[in-house]
């Protein structure tokens, strides 16, 4: 069965060269990923994600030695998929002896393919065992010199052509009601001019303009902008390079009902016309 338009995309390497990393960099551009499927299993799976509905449009799969008898019959699944016209991907990721040794040390963990026996014959077996699957790699990644942020790079320039710029997620609230408990980013806007104390404004929001006009339309409102604009212009693409895949701004004013939701709505308005993805909350305007 031919899963058109599907890319299949197979992550292998050497134990402790970083294959959760590479998954979670795949996970990130949207791809359904499992570790260490049977191979028996691959064409039942990809035919069920075909199948679903809506169906799994990007499939990841991990591989690696821990079950040799399955490993042998990699590289003929995947040159089979491939006869069928379907689009495959094989990462394979390499590191050196002397990197993995130390890595084993630093985190006290045993190879999987040496339990009783050295690190060295663990790493040794399992170049052999993936001799033929690397040969089939469309991309070998050496990660010996790699930190996890590279490495995540690296797998998504491969897949996506270039690094996805990290998203923004936009968070207003109260604090009366205490901070978001997740965010990277935190500023205080409880120095701006307060709808609340004016009458016919009080009963709003932050997203009417009458509202949002008192909080920015000023000179003090307008410096704030130019300077929040400015820092996240600034940060952002330093998030880019490190490859991180979310960012998250809390803007917090008293009750989260009108200073903040201003400026949030103002700060997603101009990073979207900047090109970037946003994706806004309004926490507490509801609250009473």
């Amino acid at each position: 069965m031919t899963r058109e338009g599907t890319p299949i995309v197979f992550v292998s390497g050497l134990s402790g060269s970083g294959k959760s990393t590479a998954m979670a960099a795949l996970e990130d551009l949207n791809y359904y990923s499992v570790d260490n499927l049977p191979v028996q299993l691959i064409e039942q799976f990809l035919d069920l994600c075909a199948k679903a509905n809506p169906p799994i449009q990007r499939i990841a799969l991990a591989i690696d030695a821990r079950e040799e008898a399955f490993l042998r019959a990699v590289p003929g699944v995947v040159e089979q998929l491939r006869a069928n016209g379907e689009d495959v991907e094989l990462i394979f990721l390499d590191c050196s002896d002397e990197t993995l040794l130390n890595r084993y040390r630093e985190t006290r963990r045993v190879h999987p393919l040496s339990p009783g026996g050295s690190v060295e014959d663990g790493i040794a077996k399992e170049r052999e065992l993936l001799v033929d699957v690397a040969g089939l790699a469309d991309q070998v990644i050496d990660t010996s010199t790699m930190n996890v942020h590279q490495l995540k790079g690296a797998v998504v320039a491969h897949i996506a052509g270039e690094a996805r710029p990290t998203v923004v997620n936009v968070v207003s609230f109260g604090f009366r009601y205490g901070p978001p408990q997740t965010v990277e980013l935190l500023f205080d806007v409880r120095f701006l001019p307060n709808p609340y104390f004016e009458e016919a404004l009080r009963q709003r929001t932050g997203q009417d303009r009458e509202v949002a006009a008192y909080v920015l339309d000023t000179d003090l409102g307008k410096d704030l902008f130019e300077r929040l604009h400015d820092l996240t212009n600034y940060l952002l693409p330093l998030y880019d390079r490190e490859g991180k895949a979310y960012v998250t701004i809390g803007i917090g004013c008293t009750g989260g009902k009108h200073r903040s939701v201003a400026v949030s709505d103002a700060l997603a308005r101009q990073l979207r016309a900047d090109g970037r993805e946003v994706n806004i909350e309004h926490r507490d305007v509801e609250r009473a």
